[in-house]
Order: structure tokens, then C-alpha cells, then sequence
């Protein structure tokens, strides 16, 4: 049986990460995910894993690099500055097509910004935040226990494709408390035939590179791996869809905000109005397909974000633009209230009261 034990969003995932069979963390304290980074330098030594806080961001990744190249799971996390810093390692592993798990709690920015949440990192996340043609799944936890179940999720995900994940969480969620049932045993590993782990001079050497100097190799490459990406966007978009069934206005949300507009979905069917939720639990790939089908039943979309407006480009690509989506957000570190989230529903259903 699994344990239920209070925790920490932040060390949720590290424990989750461990028991997923990751024995090796490299990163950098930044808040709000220093925790994170402080849970495994307690825990790593204890169960002969590698924990090494490295001198700057841009190490930490490529000290992902190269254990991601051995096929062992390996992980590191930040928040949004140093997310920032990792992108060109970030790039470099998506381009040797190897898996890796980042972890971006995300702060207010932009620049240094703030130490409260956000989720102004969206595009970066699902656009692909440094250089290249290249894609994260993007898993957006909205509770402890998702902290939790979505990390092993992530390197499962990420085994399976050959591709970097990113759990991406909002400061909200690394910090609170909430119980969370955590696996007993860690998985079997899948086999990785492409890993450097020598040769025993029984096989050919593998070569993990990201540099293609021959453009047409280089362009083969690419259409290759957007033929995974395919698969990866047919197979595994995920969300959680709430009163939906017959609801004439639909709030899309992810994290912390997610969890206010529930609540403001509530209580607008209480006041009358037909209102429902799609939260994406992956926000790449995007749940199009539901997005998409709801457009056909519902009068408006509103986003409710921790940003300027990020995730309402993706509604308004995915139904076409062929219905208003509205726009609620805070940002700075604020958090939309429910009777904000409320307010955007009646405005969007055409109530002024």
C-alpha cells in the first residue's frame, strides 16, 4: 500500500523523483523551489545517489546532459530566472533527443521580478524557450498529490519519447502543504540502447551529439523527431474537464488558478449561469481536442492565468477563433480572487449583475 504523509509540494517531488528511480539531481537554490534542491541534498547521500548544487544554472544542466547521455534518470529544478539560464542546455538535450526531467517553480518576473508565483513562463515552456525547432512535455500539477504523481509521470514520458520534460508548477504549489500518497517501489526501467554506457566491446559506439555540420542530415533529423512529436501530441494531451456537459461559458485553467476558478464555476451554477472547466494537466501538447469540441457547444472561453495572457493564445488556436475568450489574470505575484474568476464568467455570459 502507498503512504499518505503531509508534505510540501516541493518535496513531493523530490521524494516522487526518487521513487521514480531518479538517482541523480544537479541544480541551484533559487526561490520558491530551494526545498526542492534542500530535500535532495538530505536524501541523495543516504541512498548512494549524486546530489551536487553546481556553480551556476548553465552547469547544472549540462551536468544533466551528460548523465541524461548514460540513460540514467536525472533531474534539476529552478525557478523562472534560473529556468532561463538552462535554456541553451535545455535546447542541446532536446536536440540529442535525450530524457531529463526540469523542474521550473515558477516567480513573478520579468527579470528578477518577484518571489511569489506566477505562470508567466507558459510560452517559454511551450514554445520552446531556447534555439531551434524543438519541444518540453509540459506537465502543470494543480495539488500536492499531482506534484507528486505528474514527476513520475514526467520521466516516464520522457523515457518513452526520448525527449526533456518540464513540470511546470506554480510558487503556490511548491509551497503548500497538502497529504500525498507516495509510490512504494520505483518502476522497471525501460531498455535505452542509444545510452553511452560502454561498450564491453560487444556493440558499436553510441554517439550522443546535437551538432549536424551536413544540412541535409540535419534536416532529416528534425522531421524525424516532429514525427515523435506527432505521436506525443495523438497520445498523451491530458486535462480534467468540470461541468462541462451542458455549460454555455467554459473557464480553461491550470496550477493554482485551476483551483480558484472550480470554485467560481460553483457558484456561478449557483447564481444560474451554465459555466464549466477544462484544466489541461498537459499544456504541451495542449489539449486541443477538447477545446476544440467545446467550441462547437459553448457561447465563450474564459482564461484565467497568472500572466499578461499566455495560454489564451493556444484557446484562440484551438477553437479557431470561432468564440470570444475573455481574459482574467493577476500577475506580480497576485493570485485572481474567485469573485474575480466570477466576474469574468458574467461578463463573458453577458450578465453585467
Amino acid at each position: 500500500m502507498a503512504e499518505k504523509v503531509l508534505m510540501k509540494g516541493n518535496e513531493a517531488i523530490a521524494e516522487a523523483a526518487i521513487r521514480a528511480g531518479c538517482m541523480h539531481y544537479f541544480g541551484y537554490p533559487i526561490t520558491p523551489q530551494t526545498e526542492l534542491a534542500a530535500y535532495m541534498a538530505k536524501r541523495m547521500p543516504k541512498i548512494g545517489g549524486t546530489f551536487l548544487q553546481a556553480e551556476s544554472e548553465i552547469a547544472a544542466i549540462n551536468m544533466v546532459y551528460g548523465v541524461a547521455s548514460t540513460g540514467k534518470r536525472v533531474m534539476t529544478s529552478s525557478s523562472s530566472p534560473g529556468v532561463s539560464l538552462k535554456q541553451e542546455g535545455i535546447s542541446y538535450i532536446a536536440g540529442a533527443d535525450l530524457p531529463a526531467l526540469i523542474v521550473n517553480v515558477q516567480r513573478g518576473g520579468p527579470g528578477l521580478g518577484g518571489i511569489q508565483p506566477s505562470q508567466s513562463d507558459y510560452f517559454q515552456a511551450t514554445k520552446g524557450g531556447g534555439h531551434g525547432d524543438y519541444h518540453l512535455i509540459v506537465l502543470t500539477p494543480a495539488s500536492v498529490q499531482e506534484m507528486a504523481d505528474l514527476t513520475g509521470l514526467a520521466f516516464e514520458l520522457a523515457d518513452k519519447y526520448r525527449m526533456p520534460a518540464m513540470l511546470l508548477a506554480d510558487g503556490t504549489m511548491g509551497q503548500m502543504m497538502e497529504p500525498v500518497e507516495l509510490p512504494e517501489t520505483a518502476p522497471e526501467m525501460i531498455e535505452k540502447p542509444w545510452a553511452v554506457t560502454g561498450t564491453q566491446m560487444k556493440r558499436e559506439h553510441n554517439i550522443i551529439n546535437s551538432l549536424y555540420l551536413v544540412p541535409e542530415k540535419l534536416e532529416v533529423t528534425n522531421n524525424e523527431r516532429f514525427e515523435r512529436y506527432k505521436k506525443v501530441e495523438e497520445n498523451e494531451a491530458r486535462w480534467e474537464e468540470f461541468m462541462m456537459d451542458d455549460a454555455e461559458v467554459c473557464v480553461v485553467a491550470f496550477g493554482i488558478a485551476a483551483r480558484v476558478s472550480r470554485n467560481a464555476v460553483v457558484e456561478a451554477r449557483k447564481q444560474g449561469i451554465k459555466a464549466g472547466m477544462i484544466r489541461p494537466i498537459t499544456v504541451w501538447p495542449f489539449p486541443k481536442k477538447p477545446v476544440a469540441e467545446a467550441a462547437k457547444k459553448v457561447n465563450a472561453f474564459v482564461s484565467v492565468e497568472l500572466s499578461m495572457g499566455q495560454m489564451i493564445e493556444d484557446i484562440k488556436l484551438a477553437t479557431e477563433c470561432s468564440k470570444p475568450v475573455d481574459l482574467c489574470y493577476r500577475v506580480g505575484g497576485m493570485i485572481p480572487s474567485p469573485e474575480q474568476v466570477l466576474d469574468s464568467i458574467k461578463k463573458a455570459a453577458g450578465g453585467n449583475e
